[in-house]
């Protein structure tokens, strides 16, 4: 169960730049790639934040170091979520069904995933 922090609103006008042409790497690195799947770290320092990316596959994480996070859509909606080493979640998303946000650790610790695309 999501435990979250804060639902809010901001600005996409201040993030047109990354809005207009949002990052294809879901991931701080990349970890394995092949013809079926890529496998993603996203690993946030306090205070660094991840791009605006685009989810255009099926995909899921699990948060591996736990901690706070800043997360902002592209519609506007802005929440702040605490996450638990072993959460995991999946969302099922495809070109015709585009999930574009950023990520920001918005806590005072290392705050550490693994996401997996399904691309084949």
């Amino acid at each position: 169960m999501a435990n979250i922090l804060e639902e809010s609103a901001f600005d996409p006008a201040a993030y047109r730049g990354e809005l207009d042409d949002p990052d294809e790497a879901v991931g701080t690195r990349l970890l394995l790639e092949n013809d079926r799947v890529r496998v993603w770290e996203i690993r946030l320092e306090p205070g660094e934040r991840a791009p605006f990316h685009r989810h255009d596959l099926p995909y899921f994480w699990s948060c591996v170091e736990a901690g706070t996070a800043r997360q902002r859509f592209a519609d506007g909606a802005m929440l702040v979520r605490q996450y638990r080493v072993g959460e995991t979640e999946f969302s099922d998303h495809s070109a015709d069904d585009v999930k574009v946000h950023d990520l920001e650790n918005a806590g005072g610790t290392t705050l550490r995933f693994v996401t997996v695309e399904l691309t084949g």
